[in-house]
């Protein structure tokens, strides 16, 4: 006995420090079960949960087990740790009363949850009404009928339902209350609704006996329209600025907010001082997304036209006719805007816009105007509104034109406007340099601005970087309203490569790199070279045509020697071609010198009647001339071809060439009546078949003409030939020409006594002629 109580006492205390610090199990709360619904009945198993008090310890578990009684029996779950079970009641109680409870059970004790009392129906959860479908009726534009199938077999369990709908898009639902449909239905009549509006209407439903029955799920939206009736509002009728300077109102309107129905053409009334005029049909576009804001161009209005005050306009669908809505036609003018210190900003995903109130109390309402190019929305706010925010739809990195107009008896008064922006991004795009000028050490770059829908936010500036190859890149910002810049401080004849970035509050993008070089030479440096150039060739010229003008007499006498022409020289009219003048004879003979031809030395005895004996001889010294063999008259004679004894010698001196041959015969002896020398006397002959007029240097017979002048001297006599001054300087002109100097001649005094028969001196001129030929080495020269 006493072993047994020890033994009781060990396990005691054991048991008692293993639980030291542990509580015994605690009531489970929030206990729920519910049966669902299994075909057309409803499934046998009870699921129940609850919430657990306190935690699990690994030295005392706690045990949870789910009891179910009604008046055929009790039922009991599984134990389990977890916080949901299932109690299995083998067919379902309906219209039975339930006790359900929970046991809570660990080594410290045991407890027991709330006993939940419920009529077996009130734990069932079937399926929602099948077959949930909306018709519209012509008749009741404003309602749609509901109808449905129950879920499930009356007999099991009666059903209440619960109705909600909202228009599409929406998703503020409006409930129809519980005390509409407590009863046995299948049908059910929405009200007050929008015609032609689309409506989504869902159902649901539970046990109708009690209060806490649970609810099925929603049943599948069903979208349905209503029927369309004659519009009930106004058009929004509306105006924008046009033409170049604002000289053209464009009338717009969007589709009345109750169109009830699709509208389908608009009908503009204008109206002048004298009255209303005549009705335009004006057909709306039907191609327009309905759920969009549709807005309808009506009219172009001319404000040079004053006679349209007004226009009215309604709209027209298939059921009727809306109300007028009619807009004052603005006058320009120069009044300051009414609407002062406007405001926008963005908040939390939305736009806001507010303004001061004008000072005049004729306010009527105010329109509220956000436009983007190609689309244009607005809305209209009372009169007594300074704030609101813009309820239409808007993008992020657009840029929306905010303007706010005041309306004031019926009139539109002038606009206040800003830009914004619902949401700020970096540029899509970077700038685009298209041009770019560079000089010696700068370049003026040209770019485009950022095409406005590529911009996504508002330039706040730009930065130009540019880099030489191999360097590192040099920033220069520019502000955003610049579109040009002129970079500074380059080197010459370099290559540079550049790009700009445009940056928004979000971001910048950088442009294409563009690359340009720079000239080799400052502006100016090859114009000065050129002018530099060009001045010293100037001065050059200049200082030599000086030169050539105070030389002229030297560089003549280098380049253009003088050379006397034959054909100009008096000597030439002593061919006997060529008759003698009538002149004074004058007495002058040549000292040494014997000429062939008696042309070129004619001895004039100063007598009349020796004139004709010298022209009777002229024939024979021109025989004794050509059968000496050298052509052509000598001294100097005129161009003409040698003759012969035949009778062809006039037909053939004309027929000839005009070959100019110079011959001179040079001889010791002195003219008769002189003495001759002592000396011996050689006879000279010197021949040019040359063009040329004869030089110095082709008559060697100088020093024989300067000797034989020499041995007689006498004193100067007049000129036998012309006895003028100005031929004496030709025919010393002449004498050069011949190789002889001019003082070697040595003229006759007009005192000297001529002994000499003409017969006798014609003799001694043949004789003389004759020896003093040399013979001829080259021949005749063809002519």
């Amino acid at each position: 006995m006493m072993s047994s109580m020890v033994l009781q006492l060990f396990g005691l205390a054991f048991v008692t420090s293993v639980l030291h610090g542990h509580d015994p199990p605690r009531r489970v709360e929030n206990l729920s079960c519910v049966a669902e619904q299994a075909g057309k009945m409803v499934s046998n198993t009870l699921n129940c949960k609850w919430d657990v008090v306190g935690g699990q310890t690994e030295d005392a578990k706690t045990n949870y087990t789910v009891m179910v009684q009604h008046d055929s029996g009790t039922y009991r779950s599984s134990t389990t740790i977890l916080n949901t079970t299932f109690v299995d009641l083998g067919l379902f109680p309906h219209y039975m009363q339930l006790e359900v409870w929970v046991v809570a059970h660990n080594l410290l004790g045991t407890v027991e949850s709330e006993h939940l009392k419920q009529d077996a129906n009130e734990f069932v959860k079937t399926h929602p009404p099948s077959k949930v479908t909306a018709i519209p009726e012509e008749p009741f534009p404003n309602s749609l009928l509901i109808k449905w199938q129950h879920p499930i077999d009356d007999v099991r369990i009666k059903l209440t339902y619960q109705i909600r709908y909202c228009q599409s898009g929406s998703h503020a639902w409006s409930y129809i209350p519980l005390g509409d449909t407590d009863k046995v239905i299948t049908s059910f009549r929405l009200q007050n609704l929008q015609p032609y509006s689309a409506y989504v209407i869902q159902m649901r439903c539970r046990n109708r006996d009690g209060n806490s029955g649970r609810w099925s799920n929603w049943s599948a939206n069903e979208t349905k329209t209503t029927p369309e009736d004659r519009p009930r509002s106004k058009p929004d009728l509306w105006q924008l600025s046009g033409g170049d300077y604002g000289e053209e109102v464009q009338i717009i309107c969007k589709d009345p907010k109750h169109a009830n129905g699709r509208i389908t053409s608009f009908g503009l009334i204008p109206y002048t001082k004298n009255g209303r005029l005549e009705q335009e049909i004006i057909l709306a576009d039907q191609n327009q997304n309905s759920s969009e804001s549709r807005v309808t161009l009506l009219k172009k209005i001319s404000l040079a036209d004053k006679q349209l005050v007004k226009v009215c306009v309604n709209a027209n669908n298939s059921k009727g006719t809306s109300p007028e809505a009619c807009l004052g036609i603005p006058v320009r003018s120069s009044e300051r805007p009414t609407v002062e210190e406007l405001k926008v900003w963005t908040q939390e995903g939305q736009m806001f816009v507010e303004w001061k109130r004008p000072n005049n109390t004729g306010v009527t309402e105010y329109v509220v105007e956000w436009a983007r190019p190609g689309k244009t929305d607005w809305q209209r706010e009372n009169k007594t509104t300074t704030r609101t925010a813009i309820k239409g739809s808007l993008e992020k990195f657009v840029r929306y034109n905010v303007s706010v107009y005041v309306i004031q008896s019926g009139r539109i008064r002038k606009l206040v406007h800003r830009e914004a922006y619902l949401e700020q991004g970096a540029p899509e795009q970077g700038p685009t340099i298209n041009k770019s000028y560079p000089a010696y050490d700068n370049a003026r770059l040209v770019w485009d601005e950022i095409p406005l829908d590529k911009r996504r936010g508002f330039i706040t500036n730009y930065n130009i970087s540019y880099r030489k190859e191999n360097e590192a890149p040099k920033s220069i910002p520019v502000p955003a309203n610049k579109t040009s810049y002129t970079l500074t401080g380059l080197l010459g004849n370099t290559k540079y490569e550049v790009w700009i970035s445009a940056s928004t509050v979000a971001g910048s993008k950088n442009s294409n790199p563009h690359s340009f070089t720079t000239l080799r030479y400052a502006p100016g440096t090859i114009e000065g070279i050129v002018v530099g150039v060009s001045l010293g060739f100037l001065f050059f010229v200049l200082m030599a045509l000086l030169l050539c003008f105070l030389k002229k007499d030297v560089l003549k006498e280098n380049f253009w020697p003088q050379i006397p022409n034959p054909g100009e020289s008096t000597i030439g009219n002593w061919s006997p071609d060529y008759p003698p003048k009538e002149e004074t004879p004058k007495e002058n003979c040549v000292s040494g010198v014997s000429v062939l031809d008696v042309g070129v030395c004619e001895v004039k005895l100063g007598f009349e009647e020796d004139k004709t004996s010298l022209s009777l001889k002229k024939g024979k010294y021109l025989s004794e001339e050509h059968s000496s063999g050298i052509g052509g008259s000598s001294c100097m004679s005129s161009p003409r071809q040698s003759v012969s004894d035949s009778d062809e010698g006039p037909d053939l001196a004309d027929s000839t060439a005009s070959t100019v041959q110079y011959s001179s015969v040079v001889a010791s002896s002195g003219y008769k009546g002189q003495t001759p020398s002592s000396h011996s006397q050689h006879s000279i002959f010197s021949r040019s078949e040359s063009t040329q007029p004869l030089l110095d240097s082709e008559e060697h017979p100088d020093v024989s003409l300067q000797e034989g002048c020499r041995q007689v001297q006498h004193p100067p006599r007049p000129s036998l030939f012309t006895g003028a001054e100005n031929q004496n300087s030709m025919e010393s002109d002449d004498f050069r020409l011949l190789g002889v100097d001019h003082h070697d001649f040595c003229p006759l005094r007009e005192d000297t006594e001529l002994t000499t028969e003409p017969d006798s001196l014609s003799a001694d001129t043949e004789s003389a002629a004759v020896s003093s030929y040399m013979p001829q080495l080259g021949g005749y020269r063809p002519q």
